[in-house]
């Protein structure tokens, strides 16, 4: 024991001594969203002046994204591996750039020096009475990062959860910066009528003792409101927030019918309040580890009964959907929902559900469309698709020929469109 606090105390910097380790040049890679270490970036961003072409590597920025402001373009370069709303005009106006990736596969990018990284910006949990430190909230591909960096730069925040699963050993760090913060936290989102019809509707497809992967926003946070009569339900997800806590509490999941990981919630990254943060702090039931596990459809497809749920921007008549662009502009990622999809198929008693609102802009675009936007991307191809779900019912695409997929679509597209889209597709 006596050993690593001797290293420790070697090792402890200011955060302004600590990011003098990044040069101009580098790749630094910057621990993932709420796991974001806000003292080590703020640190790096006032080195700017002094700094040129430094190219920072991050996904979902729930920070301010400093570096991604007008008037940064010589110091720093945004490589975003997916967009947020700190980072999405950057990426619109070419400050910064997009970089297309499987969340599964993004450790590899690291790990096969596809993308090297220089320096890695993390926050950690302080050690235990062995010297190991929790990741927290991150784990997904800032683990990764870390194992396979130059120089490993840790903030040290008591306020973090300690989380069960992976962990870090001073021995990997290079510098330690103690600064205890409040950690970023997602509110909430509005849930509306039009949400609260989709997840009735997506419930209804959940039998008793599925395991879930739900990703972000109000559409999943509203189908938890109709699983309180749901028995035994499991926690395999990139991540999970509040709600989640919820159905736990009330005794709804219990992961005790997970076919593997049983009696566990195993996830890659959290996103949530204060609230998420207390229960998973110390947790036993709590298994964090790295995305190329987590969102590994060979891993996900092991689980009988696992149901994945997804979002989407667009969803054309042939089943294809657009999940991340509007038009020719970039506004989200891919993410991991190909990586669910493809497990959820895998699974004994699987589906994979796409779930969104049946109009965008207050009802003035169909987001059931007879093609997709010119320019945008294909994200979850259409041979992948199982279940689409609006607030006007449940399409089914499985084993369904075009012209049957299109018929369906139509049916749960708003009814102010519907005409015009039989039309287009010549029915």
């Amino acid at each position: 024991m006596e050993n690593w606090r001797n290293l420790y105390q070697h090792k402890l910097k200011t955060a302004d001594e600590a990011v003098k380790v990044i040069q101009s040049g580098d790749r630094v890679v910057i621990g993932h969203a709420c796991g974001e270490p806000q003292a080590l970036v703020a640190a790096m961003v006032k080195r700017a002046p002094e700094l040129r072409d430094v190219e920072i590597v991050h996904m979902v920025a729930m920070g301010k994204a400093q570096y991604a402001q007008p008037g940064m373009e010589a110091s720093f370069r945004h490589n975003a591996l997916f967009v947020g709303a700190s980072t999405r005009k950057a990426v619109e106006e070419k400050r910064a750039d997009y970089t297309p990736c499987f969340f599964s596969e993004v450790p590899r990018l690291f790990r096969d020096k596809l993308l090297p990284v220089d320096v890695v910006l993390l926050q950690i949990t302080p050690p235990d009475q062995d010297g190991f430190c929790s990741y927290g909230v991150s784990v997904d591909y800032t683990q990764p990062a870390a194992e396979h960096a130059a120089a490993v730069i840790c903030q040290m925040n008591s306020e973090l959860p300690v989380t069960g699963g992976a962990k870090i050993h001073l021995d990997q760090l290079h510098c330690i910066v103690e600064q205890n913060e409040s950690l970023i936290e997602l509110k909430p989102p509005q849930i509306g009528e039009i949400e609260r019809k989709i997840g009735e509707y997506v419930a209804s497809l959940i039998p008793d003792g599925a395991t879930l992967q739900l990703g972000i926003g109000a559409i999943p946070d509203a189908v938890l409101l109709f699983l309180g009569d749901k028995k035994d339900l499991g926690i395999h997800s990139e991540m999970f927030s509040d709600g989640v806590v919820f159905l736990a509490e009330s005794g709804v999941v219990t992961n005790r019918k997970k076919t593997i990981h049983t009696g566990k919630f195993v996830a890659t990254f959290l996103m949530g309040t204060r609230k998420l943060y207390d229960f998973v702090h110390n947790n036993p039931g709590i298994e964090m580890r790295s995305v190329d596990y987590v969102n590994d459809p060979y891993i996900i497809g092991q689980h009988d009964k696992m149901i994945s749920i997804n979002s989407a921007i667009q969803v054309d008549l042939m089943g294809q959907v657009n999940a991340e662009m509007i038009g020719s502009r970039q506004f989200s990622g891919i993410g991991g929902q190909v990586d669910f999809v493809r497990g959820a198929s895998r699974s004994i008693g699987g589906k994979s559900i796409i779930a969104l609102p049946a109009t965008a802009s207050n009802g003035k675009i169909s987001r059931i469309t007879a093609e997709l936007d010119r320019g945008a991307a294909v994200s979850t191809s259409r041979n992948d698709v199982h279940y689409v779900v609006t607030e006007f019912g449940i399409a089914d695409l499985r084993g369904k020929s075009l012209k049957e997929r299109a018929k369906a679509l139509i049916a749960i597209a708003h009814p102010d469109f519907q005409a015009a889209l039989a039309e287009q597709a010549g029915l």
